[in-house]
């Protein structure tokens, strides 16, 4: 009963989280503003549900801590990124669309995929303790948080660079994964579902994680950022050829296009 209004909660306020992005979206005509709420989201749905728990103390602060921190890290990226640069095409070609239609397809639909992303952590506020499971969690948390912290720095920095222009970043964790911040992100609510299979109901919440990877891998993540990539970039279809698409991998084998015949 108690994880029920705790997430009964938690979707109220994402509710009404996203209503108050969407009226800033349009006041600033900019209907990417959603981008900065997606890591907000998850840090206020972390905080406003643990006054609700009743489980072990230093599971709900371990569990709420690394969630607001990874929240707040990528809402500050993202909003950082985003500054002063023209908004994504993804946006953008919706500004000839009804308001209502945009709220209800994008900004609806984010609200209840962050809020049952979210149900691990929910979960956890009513967990025993932090077990063998738990401290594992931690660890897979930790190996996503980097993956995406460098990874995000290793792109700043390369296209900060003007001879970067239409290249591809293919050194550092881009020389192992095309997409280090996406599987990283995927660790993160691999490790955080950990933290929650202290219970049943917490273990049940499995599916939870399994749409965040999904939405990465297969859904608004890789896919569409791919599709600009191979337009914009020559060398980018030779790098997918030699680079893992997700989970990090040596690089293959693969003839440079200047070798083909």
């Amino acid at each position: 009963m108690n994880l029920l209004i705790s997430a009964a909660v938690a979707l109220g306020m994402a509710l009404v989280a996203v209503c108050a992005t969407f009226a800033v979206a349009l006041a600033r005509r900019r209907y990417d503003t959603i981008d900065t709420f997606w890591g907000l989201g998850f840090a206020l749905i972390a905080v406003v549900a643990f006054p609700y728990g009743t489980g072990d103390l230093a599971l709900r602060l371990v569990v709420t801590g690394l969630t607001v921190v990874w929240g707040v890290r990528l809402a500050v990226h993202l909003h950082l990124r985003n500054r002063g640069q023209p908004e994504d095409p993804r946006y953008a070609g919706m500004a000839d669309r009804p308001a209502s239609r945009v709220f209800v397809r994008v900004y609806l639909l984010q609200a209840l995929v962050l809020w049952f992303v979210s149900l691990p952590v929910l979960a956890a506020q009513h967990g025993t303790g932090i077990g063998v499971l738990g401290w594992l969690g931690v660890a897979v948390w930790s190996i996503g948080f980097a993956f995406e912290v460098v990874g995000d720095e290793q792109l700043r920095r390369f296209k900060a660079d003007p001879a970067n222009h239409g290249r591809v970043l293919d050194t550092g964790l881009w020389r192992y994964t095309r997409h280090p911040n996406y599987f990283g992100d995927a660790c993160v609510w691999w490790g955080l579902y950990l933290l929650a299979c202290s219970t049943w109901p917490g273990a049940a919440t499995v599916l939870s994680p399994l749409v965040m990877t999904f939405t990465l891998v297969k859904g608004t993540g890789k896919p569409l950022l791919e599709k600009g990539l191979h337009r914009t970039r020559p060398g980018y279809a030779y790098y997918v050829e030699r680079t893992s698409g997700f989970f990090p991998l040596p690089p293959r084998r693969a003839t440079p296009p200047s070798a083909r015949r």
